[in-house]
C-alpha cells in the first residue's frame, strides 16, 4: 500500500491530502486538471514538500515530517515517465537506456536490459538520436529508461497527453505489456476514459487533492453520482465476460455477459477467454417491448434500477443486466413517453460498433 497524508497548497486551493493506493497492476489517478493528480505523484517521488506530509510504501516510510524522516528521491527507487519524453538530447536512444542501467535497483535483478528492449520493442531505435525519434517512439524509449532502472514503483503522468490518437493506440499495448509481464505497481494519471478503461485495474478519482472516490474501474463507472467528475458525454461502464464464439463469416465475436450474449466486432480471442468492453451511455436506447427488424443487433433484457432527471433534457438511467451495472442516457421526454420507472423491465439495445474493447490481462479463460 502506498500511503500519503498531509496539506498541499494549490494555486486555487489547499488540500488535505489523505490517499491510499494499492500496490498491484495500474492504479489510475483520474479527474479534473488542476485537481493535484500529478502533485500527488510528485509527493510520492519526494518531489514535492507540503506541509507536515506523512508518506510510506509498502510499509517503508519515505517522509514524516513530524518525526524528521526525508528519503530523498534517488533513494525511493523510483521510475518516473512524463508526459514528454524529457530523454537526454546528447545520448542516442541506447545511450539513455544504459545511463538508466548503471544507475539501477541493485536488490533488483530483473527485468534485465534485453528483456525491455524486447518488451517494447526498442532494438531498432537504440542508435538513432533523440531528435530522430518520433513522439511514440520517443515515449517507448522513456518508459523502456524507467524500466531499466528496476524501480519498486512506476510513475505515469499522462503519458500519451502529447501525441496524436494514431500514435496513442500505437504505444497503448506496449504499456499494457508492461501490466502484463512486469511485476511492478503503477501509478497511472489521466483524464482520458479511454485509457483509464483500458489499463487500469484500479482507480482514485481525485478531486481538490484528495480522493472523492475509488475502487475498481467497472464499480466505479457504473456509480450514478460521480457524472460531473467522469463526464457526461464520456459516461459509461465497463462489462467483462468470456467469448463465446467466434462468426469469420461476419467478423464478429460473441461474448457472454451474465446469462446474455453480446454481439460486438470481432476481437482475436479463443472461447472461453476473458474480455473487458466499454459501453457508453450514450450509445445505450431503452425499448419496453422487444424489438424487431432494427440494425442494432443487441437488445438484452434488463431491469431498471435508478432514474436520474437532470435539469435539462436528458436523464441517466442505471439498468441492471444479469447483475451488471449498465446505463443508459436518453431525453427527459423519453423517460415520460415510455412511463419508465426503476423497477421497470426493459430491452437495452446497445450498437456493436460503439462497443470499445480488450482482452484482460491476466484474466485467460475460464469454463463456460
Amino acid at each position: 500500500m502506498l500511503i500519503m497524508r498531509g496539506t498541499i497548497r494549490f494555486p486555487e486551493f489547499t488540500a488535505n491530502v489523505d490517499v491510499s493506493a494499492p500496490l498491484s497492476g495500474i492504479v489510475g489517478l483520474f479527474g479534473p486538471s488542476g485537481h493535484g493528480k500529478t502533485t500527488l505523484l510528485r509527493l510520492a517521488s519526494g518531489l514535492e514538500r507540503g506541509t507536515d506530509c506523512y508518506v510510506e510504501h509498502d510499509g517503508e516510510i519515505w517522509q514524516d515530517d513530524r518525526n524528521g524522516i526525508f528519503v530523498p528521491p534517488h533513494k525511493r527507487r523510483i521510475g518516473f515517465v512524463f508526459q514528454d519524453s524529457r530523454l537526454f538530447p546528447h545520448l542516442s536512444a541506447g545511450g539513455n537506456l544504459d545511463y538508466a542501467a548503471k544507475r539501477a535497483n541493485p536488490g533488483r535483478a530483473d527485468p534485465t536490459r534485453g528483456q525491455i528492449v524486447d518488451m517494447l520493442d526498442l532494438a531498432p531505435l537504440l542508435h538513432r538520436r533523440v531528435e530522430e525519434l518520433s513522439g511514440g517512439e520517443a515515449q517507448r524509449v522513456a518508459i523502456g529508461r524507467a524500466l531499466v532502472s528496476r524501480p519498486r514503483l512506476l510513475l505515469m503522468d499522462e503519458p500519451l497527453s502529447s501525441l496524436d490518437i494514431r500514435r496513442k493506440m500505437e504505444i497503448l499495448p506496449y504499456i499494457e505489456r508492461v501490466r502484463e509481464e512486469m511485476d511492478i505497481p503503477v501509478l497511472y494519471v489521466t483524464h482520458s476514459l479511454d485509457e483509464l478503461s483500458r489499463l487500469a485495474d484500479h482507480v482514485l478519482l481525485i478531486r481538490n487533492g484528495g480522493v472523492a472516490a475509488e475502487g475498481s474501474v467497472p464499480e466505479v463507472m457504473q456509480r450514478m453520482d460521480l457524472g460531473p467528475m467522469l463526464g457526461r458525454f464520456e459516461a459509461g461502464v465497463i462489462l467483462e465476460g468470456p467469448v463465446l464464439a467466434q462468426d469469420a463469416d461476419y467478423a464478429m465475436t460473441d461474448l457472454a455477459i451474465g446469462n446474455q450474449v453480446l454481439r460486438m466486432p470481432n476481437i482475436d480471442a479463443e472461447p472461453g477467454t476473458m474480455v473487458r468492453i466499454r459501453v457508453r451511455a450514450r450509445d445505450v436506447s431503452i425499448a419496453i417491448e422487444e424489438p424487431a427488424g432494427l440494425s442494432i443487433r443487441n437488445a438484452l433484457r434488463a431491469r431498471i434500477s435508478d432514474i436520474v432527471l437532470e435539469d435539462g433534457a436528458f436523464a441517466e438511467i442505471l439498468l441492471d443486466l444479469d447483475g451488471f451495472g449498465l446505463r443508459a442516457r436518453v431525453t427527459r421526454e423519453s423517460v415520460a413517453l415510455l412511463k419508465l420507472e426503476a423497477g421497470m423491465n426493459v430491452y437495452a439495445l446497445i450498437k456493436s460498433s460503439a462497443i470499445d474493447r480488450r482482452l484482460i490481462p491476466g484474466g485467460g479463460k475460464r469454463r463456460i
